[in-house]
Protein backbone atom coordinates (compact mmCIF):
# COMPACT_ATOMS: atom_id res chain seq x y z
CA UNK A 1 0.00 0.00 0.00
CA UNK A 2 1.59 3.51 -0.77
CA UNK A 3 1.36 6.66 1.29
CA UNK A 4 -0.50 9.48 0.28
CA UNK A 5 1.21 13.21 -0.88
CA UNK A 6 1.06 15.49 1.55
CA UNK A 7 -2.75 17.33 1.81
CA UNK A 8 -4.04 14.34 0.32
CA UNK A 9 -6.42 13.50 3.31
CA UNK A 10 -7.56 17.61 3.06
CA UNK A 11 -8.37 17.09 -0.66
CA UNK A 12 -9.87 13.75 0.30
CA UNK A 13 -12.03 15.59 2.62
CA UNK A 14 -12.87 18.33 0.09
CA UNK A 15 -14.26 15.67 -2.42
CA UNK A 16 -16.45 14.32 0.43
CA UNK A 17 -17.73 16.86 1.88
CA UNK A 18 -18.14 19.90 -0.72
CA UNK A 19 -18.19 17.18 -4.15
CA UNK A 20 -20.37 15.15 -2.32
CA UNK A 21 -18.52 11.94 -3.78
CA UNK A 22 -19.66 8.86 -2.74
CA UNK A 23 -17.55 6.04 -0.79
CA UNK A 24 -16.50 3.99 -3.62
CA UNK A 25 -14.98 7.04 -5.73
CA UNK A 26 -13.31 8.20 -2.47
CA UNK A 27 -11.97 4.81 -2.61
CA UNK A 28 -10.63 4.86 -5.57
CA UNK A 29 -9.43 8.72 -5.63
CA UNK A 30 -7.26 7.47 -2.40
CA UNK A 31 -5.72 4.47 -4.29
CA UNK A 32 -4.86 6.94 -7.07
CA UNK A 33 -3.03 9.38 -4.64
CA UNK A 34 -1.41 6.76 -3.18
CA UNK A 35 0.76 5.54 -6.48
CA UNK A 36 1.48 9.62 -6.86
CA UNK A 37 2.74 9.91 -3.06
CA UNK A 38 4.70 6.80 -3.07
CA UNK A 39 6.28 8.00 -6.14
CA UNK A 40 7.11 11.58 -4.57
CA UNK A 41 8.88 10.02 -2.03
CA UNK A 42 11.06 7.51 -3.96
CA UNK A 43 11.51 9.32 -7.47
CA UNK A 44 10.40 13.00 -6.47
CA UNK A 45 10.81 15.95 -4.75
CA UNK A 46 8.45 14.11 -1.74
CA UNK A 47 6.09 17.08 -1.45
CA UNK A 48 3.36 18.01 -4.19
CA UNK A 49 3.91 21.71 -3.01
CA UNK A 50 7.95 21.25 -4.64
CA UNK A 51 6.92 19.45 -7.54
CA UNK A 52 7.61 21.14 -10.93
CA UNK A 53 6.00 20.38 -14.43
CA UNK A 54 9.41 18.63 -15.36
CA UNK A 55 8.23 16.16 -12.21
CA UNK A 56 4.84 16.23 -13.52
CA UNK A 57 6.06 15.01 -16.93
CA UNK A 58 8.65 12.42 -15.44
CA UNK A 59 5.80 10.74 -13.29
CA UNK A 60 3.29 10.81 -16.54
CA UNK A 61 6.06 8.61 -17.97
CA UNK A 62 6.86 6.51 -14.98
CA UNK A 63 3.32 6.27 -14.80
CA UNK A 64 3.06 4.98 -18.47
CA UNK A 65 5.91 2.21 -18.27
CA UNK A 66 4.74 1.31 -14.81
CA UNK A 67 4.31 -2.68 -14.64
CA UNK A 68 1.49 -4.91 -12.74
CA UNK A 69 2.58 -7.31 -10.33
CA UNK A 70 2.52 -9.93 -13.58
CA UNK A 71 4.59 -7.40 -15.42
CA UNK A 72 1.61 -6.69 -17.99
CA UNK A 73 1.45 -2.60 -18.40
CA UNK A 74 -1.68 -0.86 -16.50
CA UNK A 75 -4.96 -0.06 -18.86
CA UNK A 76 -4.68 3.20 -20.18
CA UNK A 77 -7.98 4.12 -18.63
CA UNK A 78 -6.09 2.99 -14.98
CA UNK A 79 -3.25 5.58 -15.78
CA UNK A 80 -5.34 8.08 -17.34
CA UNK A 81 -7.65 7.95 -13.72
CA UNK A 82 -3.99 8.48 -11.75
CA UNK A 83 -3.56 11.58 -14.08
CA UNK A 84 -7.09 12.78 -13.30
CA UNK A 85 -6.36 12.70 -9.18
CA UNK A 86 -3.16 14.36 -9.52
CA UNK A 87 -4.09 16.99 -11.50
CA UNK A 88 -7.61 17.52 -9.44
CA UNK A 89 -5.01 17.41 -5.98
CA UNK A 90 -2.86 20.02 -7.15
CA UNK A 91 -5.78 22.49 -8.62
CA UNK A 92 -7.19 22.30 -5.34
CA UNK A 93 -3.93 22.98 -3.56
CA UNK A 94 -3.94 26.55 -5.81
CA UNK A 95 -7.67 26.71 -4.85
CA UNK A 96 -6.77 26.56 -1.27
CA UNK A 97 -4.13 29.16 -1.57
CA UNK A 98 -1.36 26.35 -0.07
CA UNK A 99 0.15 26.71 -3.93
CA UNK A 100 0.85 29.96 -6.15
CA UNK A 101 1.37 27.57 -9.55
CA UNK A 102 -0.12 24.01 -10.78
CA UNK A 103 2.56 22.38 -12.50
CA UNK A 104 0.09 19.76 -13.59
CA UNK A 105 -1.33 22.03 -16.06
CA UNK A 106 0.39 20.81 -19.02
CA UNK A 107 0.04 17.32 -17.97
CA UNK A 108 -1.47 15.05 -20.73
CA UNK A 109 -4.81 12.96 -20.48
CA UNK A 110 -8.23 12.81 -20.45
CA UNK A 111 -9.97 15.57 -18.07
CA UNK A 112 -13.35 14.16 -16.24
CA UNK A 113 -16.40 14.79 -17.47
CA UNK A 114 -18.51 17.63 -15.38
CA UNK A 115 -22.08 16.19 -14.06
CA UNK A 116 -24.52 18.76 -14.74
CA UNK A 117 -25.79 19.96 -11.34
CA UNK A 118 -28.80 18.89 -9.75
CA UNK A 119 -31.19 21.70 -8.48
CA UNK A 120 -33.89 21.28 -6.66
CA UNK A 121 -37.43 22.39 -7.20
CA UNK A 122 -38.51 25.97 -5.28
CA UNK A 123 -40.90 23.62 -3.43
CA UNK A 124 -38.32 21.14 -2.27
CA UNK A 125 -36.01 24.14 -1.43
CA UNK A 126 -38.84 25.48 1.10
CA UNK A 127 -39.12 22.40 2.35
CA UNK A 128 -35.42 22.08 3.29
CA UNK A 129 -35.44 25.75 4.84
CA UNK A 130 -38.52 24.90 6.95
CA UNK A 131 -37.13 21.97 8.72
CA UNK A 132 -35.08 23.32 11.37
CA UNK A 133 -37.63 23.54 13.81
CA UNK A 134 -37.30 25.62 17.70
CA UNK A 135 -36.15 27.89 19.23
CA UNK A 136 -33.30 26.06 20.74
CA UNK A 137 -29.70 27.65 19.73
CA UNK A 138 -28.77 24.92 17.26
CA UNK A 139 -32.10 25.78 15.19
CA UNK A 140 -31.87 29.15 15.15
CA UNK A 141 -28.30 28.44 13.87
CA UNK A 142 -29.37 25.85 11.66
CA UNK A 143 -31.99 28.35 9.85
CA UNK A 144 -29.34 30.64 9.74
CA UNK A 145 -27.04 28.64 8.03
CA UNK A 146 -29.56 27.00 5.42
CA UNK A 147 -31.19 30.64 4.43
CA UNK A 148 -27.22 31.83 3.90
CA UNK A 149 -26.39 28.99 1.94
CA UNK A 150 -29.21 29.61 -0.61
CA UNK A 151 -29.42 33.30 -0.38
CA UNK A 152 -26.18 33.89 -1.22
CA UNK A 153 -25.04 30.45 -3.13
CA UNK A 154 -22.39 29.89 -0.95
CA UNK A 155 -19.47 26.55 -0.69
CA UNK A 156 -19.78 24.98 2.34
CA UNK A 157 -16.18 25.75 3.13
CA UNK A 158 -17.28 29.96 2.60
CA UNK A 159 -20.16 29.64 4.95
CA UNK A 160 -17.84 28.22 7.84
CA UNK A 161 -15.18 30.49 6.96
CA UNK A 162 -17.09 33.70 7.50
CA UNK A 163 -16.70 35.77 11.02
CA UNK A 164 -19.24 37.70 12.89
CA UNK A 165 -17.92 41.22 10.76
CA UNK A 166 -18.53 39.45 7.62
CA UNK A 167 -22.06 39.57 7.77
CA UNK A 168 -23.65 43.23 7.33
CA UNK A 169 -27.81 41.93 8.20
CA UNK A 170 -29.10 45.28 8.29
CA UNK A 171 -27.66 46.25 5.11
CA UNK A 172 -28.16 42.85 3.52
CA UNK A 173 -25.00 41.63 2.20
CA UNK A 174 -21.93 39.53 3.08
CA UNK A 175 -18.69 39.01 2.16
CA UNK A 176 -16.97 35.69 1.62
CA UNK A 177 -13.78 34.25 0.68
CA UNK A 178 -14.00 32.38 -2.04
CA UNK A 179 -11.25 29.95 -4.34
CA UNK A 180 -7.63 31.22 -4.12
CA UNK A 181 -8.48 33.70 -1.55
CA UNK A 182 -10.38 35.91 -3.82
CA UNK A 183 -13.10 38.02 -2.00
CA UNK A 184 -16.69 38.84 -3.06
CA UNK A 185 -19.31 40.38 -1.90
CA UNK A 186 -22.71 39.00 -2.02
CA UNK A 187 -26.45 40.17 -1.09
CA UNK A 188 -28.53 38.51 0.95
CA UNK A 189 -32.06 38.53 0.68
CA UNK A 190 -34.76 39.40 4.10
CA UNK A 191 -35.81 36.07 5.05
CA UNK A 192 -31.94 34.81 5.44
CA UNK A 193 -30.69 38.41 7.03
CA UNK A 194 -33.55 37.97 9.28
CA UNK A 195 -32.94 34.68 9.92
CA UNK A 196 -28.60 35.77 10.79
CA UNK A 197 -29.98 38.36 12.89
CA UNK A 198 -32.24 36.21 15.09
CA UNK A 199 -29.59 33.65 15.57
CA UNK A 200 -26.74 36.52 16.42
CA UNK A 201 -28.86 37.74 19.01
CA UNK A 202 -30.54 35.05 20.60
CA UNK A 203 -28.78 31.77 19.85
CA UNK A 204 -24.94 32.22 19.27
CA UNK A 205 -24.49 33.88 22.66
CA UNK A 206 -25.90 30.88 24.32
CA UNK A 207 -23.67 28.74 22.31
CA UNK A 208 -20.53 30.62 24.24
CA UNK A 209 -18.50 30.96 20.96
CA UNK A 210 -14.69 31.08 21.27
CA UNK A 211 -13.74 33.45 18.44
CA UNK A 212 -15.66 35.54 15.92
CA UNK A 213 -16.83 33.03 13.56
CA UNK A 214 -20.04 33.45 12.78
CA UNK A 215 -21.15 29.46 12.91
CA UNK A 216 -19.95 27.82 16.28
CA UNK A 217 -20.57 23.97 17.15
CA UNK A 218 -21.71 22.80 20.91
CA UNK A 219 -18.22 23.03 22.39
CA UNK A 220 -18.05 27.22 20.64
CA UNK A 221 -15.50 26.34 18.33
CA UNK A 222 -15.71 27.23 14.66
CA UNK A 223 -17.94 25.10 13.20
CA UNK A 224 -16.25 22.18 10.16
CA UNK A 225 -17.11 21.56 6.75
CA UNK A 226 -17.88 18.14 8.12
CA UNK A 227 -20.21 19.54 10.52
CA UNK A 228 -22.31 21.87 8.38
CA UNK A 229 -22.55 18.89 6.00
CA UNK A 230 -23.99 16.81 8.77
CA UNK A 231 -26.30 19.77 9.60
CA UNK A 232 -27.29 19.82 6.00
CA UNK A 233 -28.47 15.96 5.50
CA UNK A 234 -29.94 15.64 9.03
CA UNK A 235 -32.62 18.13 7.55
CA UNK A 236 -32.43 17.12 3.99
CA UNK A 237 -33.77 13.77 5.40
CA UNK A 238 -36.09 15.45 7.48
CA UNK A 239 -37.93 17.06 4.10
CA UNK A 240 -38.05 13.97 2.60
CA UNK A 241 -34.80 14.75 0.03
CA UNK A 242 -32.26 12.25 1.47
CA UNK A 243 -31.87 10.89 -1.89
CA UNK A 244 -31.48 14.35 -3.76
CA UNK A 245 -28.89 15.89 -1.04
CA UNK A 246 -25.37 17.04 -2.17
CA UNK A 247 -22.65 19.37 -0.40
CA UNK A 248 -23.69 21.59 -3.34
CA UNK A 249 -27.11 21.18 -3.27
CA UNK A 250 -28.61 24.69 -2.09
CA UNK A 251 -25.71 26.34 -4.45
CA UNK A 252 -26.86 24.75 -7.59
CA UNK A 253 -30.58 25.85 -6.70
CA UNK A 254 -29.12 29.47 -6.10
CA UNK A 255 -27.82 29.25 -9.69
CA UNK A 256 -30.31 27.49 -11.53
CA UNK A 257 -33.02 29.60 -9.61
CA UNK A 258 -31.41 32.74 -10.83
CA UNK A 259 -31.25 31.77 -14.24
CA UNK A 260 -34.72 30.78 -14.70
CA UNK A 261 -35.79 34.16 -13.78
CA UNK A 262 -34.00 35.81 -16.02
CA UNK A 263 -30.87 36.68 -14.65
CA UNK A 264 -27.84 37.23 -16.94
CA UNK A 265 -25.15 34.58 -16.72
CA UNK A 266 -22.55 36.62 -15.93
CA UNK A 267 -24.35 38.02 -13.24
CA UNK A 268 -24.61 34.86 -11.51
CA UNK A 269 -20.98 34.05 -12.38
CA UNK A 270 -20.14 37.17 -9.81
CA UNK A 271 -22.50 36.06 -7.49
CA UNK A 272 -20.34 32.35 -7.44
CA UNK A 273 -17.38 33.66 -7.35
CA UNK A 274 -16.26 31.91 -10.88
CA UNK A 275 -12.68 32.85 -12.34
CA UNK A 276 -14.46 31.82 -15.68
CA UNK A 277 -18.17 32.55 -17.41
CA UNK A 278 -17.36 29.26 -18.63
CA UNK A 279 -18.12 27.29 -15.71
CA UNK A 280 -20.98 29.33 -14.80
CA UNK A 281 -22.70 28.07 -18.05
CA UNK A 282 -23.17 24.59 -17.34
CA UNK A 283 -25.87 25.85 -15.18
CA UNK A 284 -27.44 27.21 -18.87
CA UNK A 285 -27.84 23.84 -19.68
CA UNK A 286 -30.16 22.84 -16.51
CA UNK A 287 -32.55 25.10 -17.58
CA UNK A 288 -31.92 24.37 -20.91
CA UNK A 289 -33.05 21.06 -20.27
CA UNK A 290 -35.76 22.41 -18.50
CA UNK A 291 -37.38 24.52 -20.83
CA UNK A 292 -36.97 21.28 -23.33
CA UNK A 293 -38.79 19.12 -21.09
CA UNK A 294 -41.86 21.66 -20.53
CA UNK A 295 -41.71 22.51 -24.63
CA UNK A 296 -42.05 18.70 -25.26
CA UNK A 297 -45.26 18.63 -22.29
CA UNK A 298 -47.33 21.70 -23.84
CA UNK A 299 -46.37 21.78 -27.41
CA UNK A 300 -48.76 19.72 -29.41
CA UNK A 301 -46.26 19.37 -32.34
CA UNK A 302 -43.36 17.90 -30.13
CA UNK A 303 -45.10 15.07 -29.04
CA UNK A 304 -45.45 12.00 -30.51
CA UNK A 305 -48.38 11.20 -33.48
CA UNK A 306 -49.24 8.45 -31.55
CA UNK A 307 -50.26 10.05 -28.29
CA UNK A 308 -53.36 11.59 -28.52
CA UNK A 309 -53.29 12.47 -32.71
CA UNK A 310 -53.12 16.28 -32.00
CA UNK A 311 -50.05 16.76 -33.97
CA UNK A 312 -51.15 15.02 -36.85
CA UNK A 313 -54.20 17.51 -36.62
CA UNK A 314 -52.63 20.79 -36.13
CA UNK A 315 -52.39 23.36 -38.95
CA UNK A 316 -50.13 22.71 -41.43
Amino acid sequence: MGSLPRHGDRYLDYLRVERGLATQSLAAYRRDLEVYGTWLAEHGPGDPLNASRDDLARFAGWLRERRTPRGTPYASASTARVLVAVRGLHRFLVDEGLATDDPSSELGGPSPGRPLPKALAVDEVEALLDAPTGDEPTGMRDRAMLELLYAAGLRISELVNLDVDDVDAAERVLRCRGKGGKDRVVPVGRTAAASVDAWLVRGRPAMAPRDAALFCNGRGGRLSRQGAWKIIKKHAEAAGLAERASPHILRHSFATHLLDGGADVRVVQELLGHASVNTTQIYTLVTDGRLRAIYDEAHPRARSTDDDGLAKGAAT
